[in-house]
């Protein structure tokens, strides 16, 4: 038996996920480093480090929680049309979208971070899984 083809979408926003993650320690630890915070130093959450480091270092630690935060609603319905056999193109198109869409909005947030056009790619990622949760809705009703 093959993977399911909504798998991709799944493992390519998990692998985005990382770089962003290697992307916001490459940019943070020097930044720390510059403004005389130490790792060993006791406490503190990287919220702390707000006004403390530039803002353009900050963001891509602010595109990483993003990045944990409505992903995993994608990764639950995602598995939950796997586990019910609804892996029919158009969720396959609409999950690539959705990934897509959360890609682009992680380019714009660690870059130049235009709120209109970061809000306008959340909207359209959020469309896409609205509808793969309706999908999923109206599979289990018939």
């Amino acid at each position: 038996m093959s993977p399911s083809p909504l798998l991709g979408p799944v493992v390519a926003l998990i692998a985005w996920s990382l770089v962003i993650m290697l992307l916001m320690a490459a940019t943070r630890l020097p930044a720390m480093r510059k403004a005389g915070i130490g790792l060993n130093r006791r406490g503190g959450r990287g919220q702390n480090l707000e006004g403390v480091i530039p803002d353009e270092v900050n963001w891509k630690a602010h595109n990483y929680a993003h990045l944990m935060e409505q992903p995993t609603i994608f990764y639950a319905i995602v598995f939950a049309l796997i586990v019910m056999g609804f892996d029919h193109q158009i969720n396959v198109w609409l999950a690539w979208g959705y990934v897509g869409l959360r890609i682009l909005h992680s380019l714009v947030q660690v870059s130049v971070n235009i709120v209109a056009l970061r809000f306008g790619l959340f909207l359209l990622s959020s469309l896409c899984l609205i509808s793969l949760t309706v999908h999923a809705a109206l599979r289990l009703w018939h």
